[in-house]
């Protein structure tokens, strides 16, 4: 592999592929990502979930009344897809019960509220690993799980599982995605201008513990000063001989793990699979900065970068907010809304989910809170009937056939839904943004795919109620057998006590008769004499 140029020309010399499909869109960028990443006051409460990554929700470690340090561990991972969760500030626990939380259902999940107390107070560390070149893989992967590191892109996957690959197939090359390819997001791009130190930190760690040959940054073309401040950031370090910083032309969604792997390697990521089945492994540019402070200072994953952004918003930009914090203080922060929202969106235009609540907190899978004008978010038009025009599956990424998987989720049919592979469909909504007739495509994936997962889940409690019922027949056999051979050994028991009774019984009277006949004997011979 090259080593990268240190100018701010993109590199060209590293060969492109182009993934099937994609769009062009708006990217509404400039709204946001001319001021940098400011902090804020702290809210007055701040609504922590228990669960703000894929997996086993965490099991809390604090009660109602417990005073609480900045940085302590107030929920402990409970399986292996299970990631911790820190108190993001010090204060006292006012509650632990359900509350809204971002969400596409919109229900809510167990947060535990905490009332800051504005000293900040840290609680204790672990030490740095300054000297983690010298140590063992498995002691900062555990420091990564500590940290309660998770994927900051959106999917909030627990980093350190991501980073303990199976061991039938080596990793070879580490992507880092920077290409933040949705519209309007950019808190990506102002972390690689401001930080893009702590983003090489991160990275020479992932490459350690990957131990790869390259590494791979991809940043969207459309992000020029992120682009100059990573390579002049990489040029003062050593790790330009393993790594390159590609621009990658601007085209949604370039930013998806297997788009970007396939823009990047020419590699398709087979169905069904992930990329470390073809020896890759890709992680945020906010997730390798979060790894690096981690290992290199012992901080836990407890603020993350968000942009504010929308048409609505008086003053868009992007905030470092500690985790936990409602979105209506940070839009107050923001100046509060320039009109009244026509909608409120977690995430980006294209694949975030309208928010019902503005008291909802940020988690560390939020990476933007989109408010949107009238203008912006005009009502949709009326959904018409298909027109079998094709365009749908000309820009799908994934290669699938989207009015197939249309008409099939729509008469429920779920088992040719999964002959279609709809989850191949990473839910990007080219479909329906290209769709004449304004079908609201990805609304009936969502659907098919959530109905599957349920007669997944009932089928597997079935199956495991079949498992029970089985077990307790086979105990209840089991026990009948044992109840029978106790009760044969009994029997046998007692007969040969019964036989024993006998024969000491024929033993009792054989003595008495002939002791009997002894005194007859003696009798006669006495009366013989």
């Amino acid at each position: 592999m090259a080593s990268s140029v240190a100018s701010a020309t993109p590199n060209t010399a590293q060969r492109l592929w182009r993934f099937h499909g994609g769009i062009h869109l708006p990217d509404e960028k400039a709204l946001a990502n001319a001021s940098p990443i400011a902090s804020l006051p702290l809210a007055n409460r701040l609504w922590v979930p228990l669960q703000q990554h894929i997996g086993a929700p965490g099991r809390p470690l604090i009660t109602v009344g417990d005073r609480v340090r900045k940085g302590q561990m107030i929920a402990e991972p409970t399986g292996l897809i299970s990631a911790p969760v820190h108190a993001p500030t010090s204060g006292r626990v006012l509650a632990l019960e359900p509350h809204p939380v971002p969400h596409p259902s919109g229900l809510s999940a167990p947060c535990a509220l905490i009332e800051p107390d504005g000293l900040e107070t840290w609680a204790e560390l672990p030490p740095p690993l300054a000297d983690y070149p010298q140590l063992d893989p498995a002691l900062i992967r555990e420091r990564i799980r500590w940290a309660g590191v998770v994927g900051l892109g959106g999917a909030s996957f627990p980093t350190s599982v991501k980073l303990t690959p199976g061991s039938e197939r080596a990793i070879h090359t580490l992507i880092i995605n920077g290409a933040e390819c949705e519209p309007y997001i950019t808190c990506d791009d102002r972390l690689m201008r401001e930080r893009a130190t702590r983003i090489l930190d991160g990275v020479r760690i992932l490459h350690h513990l990957l131990a790869v040959h390259s590494v791979l940054i991809g940043i969207e073309d459309n992000k020029p000063e992120a682009i100059t401040a990573m390579q002049q950031a990489l040029a003062a370090t050593d790790l330009a001989s393993y790594t390159d910083i590609i621009a990658i032309p601007t085209l949604y969604p370039s930013g998806g793990e297997k788009q970007l792997i396939r823009i990047l390697t020419g590699k398709e990521v087979p169905s069904s699979g992930i990329p470390a089945h073809i020896g890759i492994v890709c992680q945020n540019v906010g997730t390798a900065a979060a790894v690096a402070d981690a290992v290199l200072e012992g901080r836990p994953l407890i603020t993350r970068v968000i942009t504010i952004t929308g048409r609505a918003i008086t003053s868009p930009r992007n905030l470092e907010v500690p985790i936990g914090t409602p979105i209506e203080h940070l839009i107050a922060q923001c100046g509060g809304y320039r009109e009244p929202p026509r909608k409120l969106i977690c995430g980006g235009p294209m694949m975030g989910f309208e928010l019902r609540e503005s008291a909802t907190p940020i988690t560390k899978a939020t990476n933007c809170v989109l408010a949107l004008s009238a203008a912006e978010a005009p009502d949709p038009e009326p959904a018409l009937a298909c027109i079998r025009c094709g365009r749908c599956a000309e820009v799908c990424p994934a290669k699938l056939l989207p009015q197939q998987l249309y008409w099939h989720a729509r008469a429920k049919d779920l088992d040719r839904v999964q002959d279609y592979n709809v989850f191949d469909c990473i839910e990007c909504g080219c479909c329906a943004q290209v769709c004449p007739s304004h079908i609201p495509l990805v609304q009936y994936y969502r659907y098919a795919k959530t109905e599957i997962w349920a007669r997944e889940q009932e089928k597997r409690k079935s199956e495991q109620a079949r498992a029970r019922h089985a077990a307790k027949q086979a105990r209840l056999e089991r026990q009948e057998q044992e109840k029978q051979a106790r009760l044969r050994k009994q029997k046998e028991t007692l007969a040969t006590a019964s036989k024993s009774t006998d024969a000491g019984e024929d033993s009792k009277h054989a003595l008495i008769e002939a002791a009997r006949q002894r005194a007859a004997a003696r009798k006669l011979t006495d009366g013989g004499a």
